[in-house]
């Protein structure tokens, strides 16, 4: 399947489209799991989707549009992502794809980012191997870091990719471990 991303147009058509979007979609793992029409328009409203610090773009893969994602941090050397599949088309293997072409555009088209990071929840298993399959790795486990909407808390885990080993198609691993070994 061949994934490519299309730009968000700061348009009222297109802020239309995503209302629609994330309205339509139920996002179990995000912070808003559930947008209200209310809520997604003040995310819209708020920049969100196109300004200096973030730019959102929809996943086309074989001309369906399947979902979101919107790079932050761009000014910075490492960006960050916040991704959202539509329900319809989860489950089928498109997430490692979407994550290796979403770090195809970021090394290609932004001159400046070393790393490429994502957050997720400790029991999102999903998006955590598909970190591990598109050639990121875990880097942070942040014990009681994301609040849920039940009131309780889950780890947040942080994954990322250097541009050198997107670049050589290799994992560079480093030691989890290391006062252990040298400081006792």
């Amino acid at each position: 399947m061949v994934i490519n991303f299309r730009l968000m147009a700061e348009s009222e058509s297109e802020a239309e489209a995503i209302v629609q979007f994330l309205t339509s979609n139920s996002f179990p793992f995000h912070m808003t799991a559930q947008h209200t029409a209310e809520s997604a328009r003040e995310a819209v409203d708020s920049g969100r989707f196109w300004s200096q610090e973030s730019v959102g773009y929809w996943i086309v893969a074989d001309a369906k549009t399947v979902g979101m994602v919107v790079l932050d941090d761009l000014e910075e050397d490492t960006p960050m992502f916040d991704l959202r599949l539509a329900e319809d088309f989860r489950g089928r293997g498109l997430g490692p794809q979407v994550l290796k072409a979403l770090c195809s555009l970021v090394f290609e088209e932004f001159p400046d980012p070393v790393r490429f990071e994502g957050q997720t929840r400790e029991d999102n298993v999903a998006m955590r191997k598909t970190f591990v399959r598109a050639g990121f790795l875990k880097e942070a486990h942040y014990r009681l870091g994301w609040p849920t909407a039940d009131g309780t808390r889950v780890a947040s885990v942080a994954y990322a990719i250097l541009r050198q080993d997107w670049e050589n198609n290799e994992t560079t691993l480093f030691e989890w471990d290391d006062l252990h070994q040298t400081y006792r």
